[in-house]
């Protein structure tokens, strides 16, 4: 004869306590005591008590699951073109994939997606915050109005409690499609237009004011940068705070070739400023990547590095510990911004927090072997 699965009732004569109390544990009721949801908590363990998860939903009215949504913008291959962070590797036990089959501007969105290590740093980031909590992630690419118009009424027909938006393009319309419809989101950085979300982000002009005072201590005078793409908020707070240090130190100029976040634009910025300025003693890119891709066009011109040239880039992914040398680069702590934004998230969806708001982080200098 079959064993009967633990019910509420079971849990509640472990703990002690009421079946009501156990269901407010278990609902994620907040006036319980901290100590009685331990107790609760660990007689569930001890049990082996499952919630019915459709039961569940219809008392609280939440599914237990967010979008990570990766936006770009445009009805083309050519939207996202220009990333606003880089994406990257999903970890094997991150968000599943959801929608129809893909066809060739979805593979090429997400195959630009997929590029770069910051979207699996969003990734674990995001996972390590709400697995703990019985939360999942689910992931969704709106790169055109119909896949942003999915995104909007996947939301409002319930199938997550709300978005967690990285978006991969400055005039994504996205954000501002969901805060009209007033459905809980928080972005990854701060909008190109503003819109009443919450977001999390990096000090960017900070950091490349550490990149500059960086370079210049070492010495270097005759600096040259690949930016990223200028159309990017971050990409013009970095090459700011880059600029308005050396100026500050009497450099009134910097030559500049603009990339787009990916190995292939870095090596082809850093071919057309050695070309301009051969005698270049230091460069800072706007991320590891373009900064990997000047590092190879340097050696290919016969300059060592850092020897001959310095060379900072930004993010600390893992990239930078790949390249060789290994980069010098400006940390942004992608993991614990991912979850910071995933709390932010938690709070508006249990309405612990009503109005917007926004967090920002600061970058940190890590100094390994490229300058």
């Amino acid at each position: 004869m079959s064993r009967q699965a633990p019910t509420l009732e079971d849990v509640a004569r472990e703990a002690g306590v009421s079946r009501a109390t156990v269901s407010r544990v278990v609902n994620g009721v907040r006036n319980v005591d901290p100590a009685i949801q331990d107790l609760v908590r660990r007689a569930i363990e001890r049990t082996g008590y499952a919630p019915n998860q459709a039961a569940r939903q219809l008392v609280t009215r939440r599914t237990t699951t967010v979008a990570l949504v990766v936006s770009g913008a445009g009805d083309g291959p050519e939207a996202g073109g220009e990333d606003t962070h880089g994406t990257g590797e999903a970890e094997a036990d991150g968000p599943a994939e959801r929608g129809p089959r893909p066809d060739r501007e979805q593979i090429a969105f997400a195959t630009r997606v997929f590029a770069d290590p910051f979207f699996g740093r969003v990734v674990g980031g995001v996972v390590g915050h709400l697995r703990p909590r019985s939360m999942h992630p689910v992931l969704m690419f709106a790169e055109t109005p119909e896949t942003r118009q999915e995104v909007v009424t996947y939301l409002r027909q319930g199938g997550a409690d709300g978005a967690l938006v990285v978006s991969t393009h400055p005039d994504d319309p996205l954000p501002a499609l969901l805060a009209e419809a007033r459905l809980p989101a928080v972005l990854f950085a701060r909008p190109g237009r503003p819109v009443p979300l919450s977001y999390v982000d990096l000090a960017h002009r900070e950091g490349g004011r550490l990149a500059a005072e960086h370079l210049l201590a070492r010495g270097c005078r005759r600096i040259v940068t690949v930016a990223g793409p200028l159309a990017v908020p971050a990409s013009q707070e970095r090459l700011a705070g880059f600029r308005d240090t050396l100026a500050r130190h009497g450099k009134p100029f910097v030559p500049v070739a603009e990339g787009g976040f990916t190995v292939d634009s870095g090596m082809a910025a850093m071919t057309s400023l050695i070309a301009e300025h051969p005698d270049a003693d230091g460069v800072f890119a706007g991320n590891d990547l373009m900064a990997q891709g000047a590092v190879q066009v340097l050696r290919d011109h016969g300059r060592r590095v850092p020897q001959d040239v310095a060379v900072v880039g930004f993010d600390d992914s893992s990239v930078a510990v790949t390249c060789r040398p290994r980069l010098t680069t400006v940390r942004q702590p992608v993991e614990e911004m991912a979850a910071t934004m995933s709390g932010l998230l938690d709070d508006h969806i249990r309405g612990r927090r009503a109005e917007p708001t926004s967090v920002i982080f600061d970058p940190e200098l890590v100094v390994r072997d490229s300058a």
